[in-house]
């Protein structure tokens, strides 16, 4: 009888855990007017809701509270950093929407500012649209940081005119 339990228990550990990665492989489609989703007809701003970083919300203080990014339908975007006092320069970058061979959709930014902005080699980056509609945009990404560690950064993103309870959540 135990022996049957242990091969039992290992067949349903095996198809547990098959059915799950296949459920998690699938990605995110994003709608078919994306590119009018994020840029709008003539440019549309974004502002940060909620950021986590490795899964933990983080302060909505200072530069995040005013940060704004506004993308083009041109495929142009900026942000307003260095409209802000001690937010660093602004970035200005052109804009594509990408697909990976696991069909999984990105924003890539594409601009000789990035390099020094985001302690990387190369001048683009990649931005994990985890979903998209007419009023949210919400973005995946690896960054090191300061320290030099990489960790996964989900910012949620809103239209500027969309008002966010508990946005500035740790100053209160």
């Amino acid at each position: 009888m135990k022996k049957y339990y242990s091969t039992f228990l290992l067949a349903f550990v095996i198809i547990l855990t098959s059915s799950c990665s296949n459920s998690n492989k699938e990605s995110y489609q994003i709608p078919e007017n994306s590119t009018e989703l994020i840029a709008g007809t003539s440019g549309k701003i974004w502002k940060i809701a909620k950021r986590h970083n490795d899964g933990t919300r983080m302060n909505m203080a200072g530069c995040f509270l005013s940060y704004r990014t506004t993308y083009n339908p041109d495929m142009t975007m900026k942000d307003n950093n260095g409209e802000q006092h001690d937010c660093g320069p602004s970035l200005i970058a052109v804009w594509e929407i990408t697909q990976n061979k696991e069909g999984h959709y990105f924003i890539k930014l594409k601009s000789d500012q990035l390099p020094k902005m985001m302690n990387i080699e190369k001048d683009y980056k990649y931005f994990q649209i985890t979903y998209l509609n007419k009023d949210s945009l919400q973005l995946r990404y690896r960054h090191a940081q300061f320290s030099g560690q990489v960790r996964t950064i989900v910012d949620l993103y809103v239209q500027e005119d969309v008002v966010v309870k508990n946005r500035d959540f740790h100053n209160r």
